[in-house]
């Protein structure tokens, strides 16, 4: 079956840098886009960043600059560098696939900007 397994989060400071992986198997991983959201308590999830099964990219206005998403397929892994941190990019970050017309999500990992 379809697993998607986050690791990467913990607490950084204002200003630091993070990076999460995404490890993905039970599809052909080099098939689908992957996606990160991220969310916080009593908000929606948020798309952060998406990128095509052929590298395309977008971003979400508030990480544009800051964010950069990455696959590689060899590892069947998606990862998100994060640069530049703010207090209001603390979030639970999940990684997603929609594979034929289904969503899977996976655990997510806590991502904690505090001086």
């Amino acid at each position: 079956q379809v697993q998607l397994v986050e690791s990467g989060g913990g607490l950084v400071q204002p200003g630091g840098s993070l990076r999460l992986s995404c490890a993905a198997s039970g599809y052909i991983f080099g098939d689908a886009g992957m996606n990160w959201y991220r969310q916080v308590p009593g908000k929606q999830r948020e798309l952060v960043a998406s990128i095509s099964s052929l590298g395309s990219t977008n971003y979400a206005y508030s990480v544009k600059g800051r964010f950069t998403i990455a696959r590689d397929n060899a590892k069947n892994t998606v990862n998100l560098q994060m640069n530049s941190l703010k207090p209001e990019d603390t979030a639970v970050y999940y990684c997603n696939v929609v594979i034929k017309s289904r969503i899977y999500w996976g655990q997510g990992t806590q991502v904690t900007v505090s001086s």
